[in-house]
């Protein structure tokens, strides 16, 4: 398993003015949640689970335990080590059938360019594998010095902090002086706990009063109207 450099010397490189930006991936970047739930619905059947796809939707976002659990729990079972190992795998397997159909949120690209441009400091922190990330993350042609944090990097996802943490101490800086990107209430709840800022988009499928109540100081409709919209959360455009 592949680790991320290790964090860079602060003494070396100073925290940065403008604020770092860490990004989810699914529902954030990508258009790629209700690929998730279906994934996630077709392994479940496979133990005679059956949940309307709304109640997966609501655990997107969530580590997969965490959801394997919530599914079970709602059908009144209990689940043990081997099952959700099983049911992780098939999800990763039904899941990389979709990837093909998988595509950018409107305005992702040229958000993650401009910011690039403006030398505004940002990472990927995402609860996926880092094999799939990196086949996800293709299109996107990130530079080799943008930070990838995955699942594979820590010991807890979301909606525990430690890919955001691990995110911020890569670019250099405190979580504090971050804002987390995401789009669901696991990725707020996640940049909470962590005292980061939350920034919500409804690209994913949650709506605006769950996305301020989960902590998100501001709402925008997708990574275009974020990126019309930088000097609202302290980045000037030019």
């Amino acid at each position: 398993m592949r680790r991320p450099a290790p964090a860079r010397d602060e003494r070396k490189h100073p925290q940065a003015s403008k604020p770092a930006i860490l990004f989810d991936l699914d529902g954030t970047l990508l258009d790629s949640n209700y690929e998730h739930v279906s994934a996630w619905r077709l392994a479940l059947r496979r133990e005679g689970v059956e949940l309307p796809n709304a109640f997966l939707h609501r655990c997107i976002g969530m580590r997969g335990d965490l959801l394997i659990r919530a599914a079970f729990r709602e059908i009144g079972r209990t689940v043990g080590d081997k099952t959700k190992k099983r049911l992780d795998k098939l999800h990763k397997k039904y899941f990389e059938k979709t990837l093909p159909s998988v595509r950018a949120l409107p305005g992702s690209e040229r958000l993650l360019k401009k910011l690039s441009e403006l030398k505004v400091p940002w990472a990927i922190a995402t609860g996926g594998d880092e094999k799939t990330v990196r086949r996800m993350i293709r299109p996107f042609q990130i530079p080799t010095a943008i930070p990838v944090i995955t699942a594979d990097h820590v010991e807890q996802a979301k909606p525990d902090p430690n890919v955001f943490l691990m995110a911020a101490r890569e670019l250099g800086v405190a979580l504090s002086d971050s804002m987390v990107v995401g789009d669901s209430v696991w990725d707020l709840l996640g940049a909470r706990r962590a005292k980061a800022l939350g920034i919500g988009l409804l690209c994913g499928g949650y709506g605006e009063a769950e996305l301020v109540q989960a902590g998100a100081y501001r709402v925008y409709k997708d990574p275009a109207d974020l990126l019309d919209r930088l000097a609202e959360i302290g980045i000037p455009a030019e």
